[in-house]
């Protein structure tokens, strides 16, 4: 019988939910309050409509426009702003989709991902859609020979930025502007081989030459030809994946099915945010999980 788990990340100092409800969420990226738009929170509020509006900056969608707002400040916040998770260092900024380029829940996994790639000497860990890049350095940071793969120049250069910030530029990290389809084939016809592979794409995208992707449509396909780049002995793969109507149970099949060869463990579930004041918790994102060890559990709450 599949069980769907639900895991938080562990606490941090530089991130907080500080609220949610009405259709937002009431946030703190370091030294700054944030309401961004929260479909999910169809519930009320805790916290009263006067303490909302004392937030730095509030999200404005703009009609329209593909998920494009603006930002509406309280007061000026900088062009960027340094955030930091144990020993990583890295970038938080206000963009025209609401995204900050940070993402806590994914830090719900990092411990799991530090345990396997400790097992084995120069581990290889693919990352596909990678974005800001902040699970690549995590890797790198435990001693991983790190691919990164996304469509988009401006995050990779992101990323880049955050290695530099993080102190990591000296570990092996590539970071490619690709088409993740097209170079998962690539990487398949040239016989090469990852030991973890984590993935987080979005329900709808365009490569850098134009190429579509959709989730429903291509994820199989896509898991599939991922496995064929494995190593003979595996240490993960992860998924996770935003703003869809598909399952979580979806995703755990779909993995399932591809990794039915090895032994190992299929886990999947969704990543939640705790509200710091009333523990009311957010979902954030849908995950699944293949481990070679012990799947990714709820780790016990520690700031970092």
């Amino acid at each position: 019988m599949a069980v769907l788990n639900l895991l938080t990340p562990p606490l941090w100092t530089d991130y907080e939910l500080i609220d949610s409800g009405n259709g937002a969420k009431f946030e703190r990226f370091g030294p700054y309050t944030l309401v961004r738009p929260e479909t999910q929170a169809i519930w009320e509020p805790n916290l009263s409509e006067r303490e909302w509006q004392r937030a730095d900056a509030t999200f404005e969608k703009v009609r329209g426009e593909d998920g494009a707002g603006v930002w509406q400040q309280r007061r000026q916040l900088p062009e960027q702003w340094p955030m930091h998770y144990r020993d990583l260092t890295f970038w938080a900024r206000l963009t025209p989709f609401r995204h900050t380029g940070v993402f806590p829940e994914h830090s719900a996994h990092w411990a799991w991902m530090r345990r396997q790639l400790a097992s084995r000497r120069e581990p290889r860990v693919l990352v596909l859609f990678g974005y800001t890049g902040l699970s690549s350095l995590e890797a790198a940071h435990a001693g991983a020979h790190v691919v990164h793969v996304d469509a988009s120049k401006p995050s990779l250069r992101w990323a880049q930025e955050n290695q530099q910030a993080s102190g990591l530029a000296d570990r092996f990290i590539r970071w490619l502007i690709d088409d993740a389809a097209k170079f998962v084939a690539r990487e398949m016809r040239r016989g090469h081989r990852y030991d973890l592979i984590l993935m987080d794409p979005p329900i709808f995208g365009r490569g850098p030459n134009g190429e579509l992707w959709r989730l429903n449509e291509q994820l199989p396909g896509l898991v599939r030809e991922c496995v064929a780049l494995l190593s003979d002995s595996p240490l993960g793969v992860l998924i996770s994946a935003y703003a869809t109507n598909i399952s979580a149970l979806t995703l755990q099949n779909v993995l399932g099915a591809a990794m039915a060869r090895y032994q190992g463990t299929t886990s999947a579930g969704e990543l939640v945010l705790r509200e710091s004041a009333s523990g009311r918790l957010l979902p954030a994102a849908i995950y699944a999980c293949w481990s070679n060890g012990v799947a990714p559990s709820q780790e016990p709450p520690s700031a970092a």
